[in-house]
């Protein structure tokens, strides 16, 4: 059964005339009147006194008009209600960023901007386990409409999205601060640059992360060369925090991660100021996106920047 047959049925109840009827669901009266021959079909009894005028309903075809109406009304609320629904994720901000940006960043910055603005992200929670290029993919993909990630000259994946067809944002500042765990008088276990017989245990990052390609190039161009022996790699400065923490070894972590674990005295800055690594944080969209929430936000983020200097 159709619902253009319901359709045809109530139109027929309503005109009590095939003609007018037909002329009313725009189609000519042969297939309006072949229509209401296979509903009666399907329905298996005469729905149509065709023997009066104007036509009228058979006790069977009253209680049918019931029902008729009943479930072509729910389909048209149903419809409605899902292209609300449709409307909503199509002006709602598709948001990703990686784990540390997320407890770090997110949670401390950009959340209590959008509670000023009055607007919510839409944020995906799976790209916290991501790879530093499926951050870029899933923009160039239109899987995301903003990301928000760390930016160094030195990773070569994020140059994709030089090409003009993106924009970006330079909302904050962040360094890259090496740390250690104090010994008993407070002084840090392992001071960089270390020694040639005693490297350094090192717990560092897998290499297509965002953060190792810029430790490795900020290393490579320093007067002395670091002398670390890796113990381990991650991808979430979260782990890397938390080994350092315990006395594991040296790590660079972002300074906006550690700050409150700094003043505590446990952990301490493993060298000094020149082992330290500017990075940018950044937004980036499509220019192409249009996405009426993502205009306004990005406006307002891009205002307040120009304002400011930071968001």
């Amino acid at each position: 059964m159709e619902i253009r047959w319901l359709e045809d049925f109530i139109a027929l109840a309503k005109t009590r005339h095939f003609s007018r009827a037909a002329d009313e669901q725009n189609v000519t009266q042969p297939t309006f009147s072949r229509r209401i021959k296979l509903l009666e079909e399907e329905m298996r009894v005469t729905l149509i006194d065709r023997n009066t005028l104007p036509l009228s309903l058979t006790p069977a075809g009253e209680v049918f008009l019931q029902s008729a109406e009943l479930i072509t009304r729910q389909l048209r609320d149903t419809k409605e209600r899902c292209q609300e629904i449709r409307k909503q994720e199509e002006s709602q901000i598709r948001f990703v960023t990686t784990q540390t940006l997320f407890l770090s960043f997110y949670k401390e910055v950009i959340e209590p901007f959008c509670q000023q603005i009055d607007m919510e992200l839409d944020i995906n929670m799976k790209s916290s386990s991501w790879l530093g290029i499926d951050f870029v993919n899933s923009l160039m993909d239109q899987q995301c409409d903003i990301m928000l990630c760390y930016w160094h000259p030195a990773i070569n994946f994020i140059r994709a999205l030089d090409d003009e067809q993106y924009d970006h944002i330079v909302i904050a500042q962040e360094t890259l601060i090496p740390c250690s765990a104090t010994d008993a008088s407070g002084e840090p276990k392992f001071t960089l640059p270390g020694a040639k017989r005693k490297p350094l245990p090192y717990i560092g990052y897998y290499e297509n992360s965002f953060l190792q390609p810029v430790i490795h190039h900020h290393l490579q161009r320093q007067r002395e060369i670091p002398q670390l022996q890796t113990l381990s790699e991650n991808y979430h400065s979260v782990s890397i925090k938390a080994m350092v923490k315990e006395g594991y070894g040296v790590g660079w972590i972002p300074k906006r991660l550690m700050l409150d674990t700094l003043n505590y005295g446990k952990v301490a800055l493993a060298g000094e100021e020149n082992w330290n690594i500017p990075l940018e944080i950044r937004l980036y969209r499509s220019r192409f996106n249009q996405n009426p929430n993502l205009n306004q936000f990005w406006e307002a983020i891009k205002n307040k920047v120009a304002r400011n200097g930071s968001l």
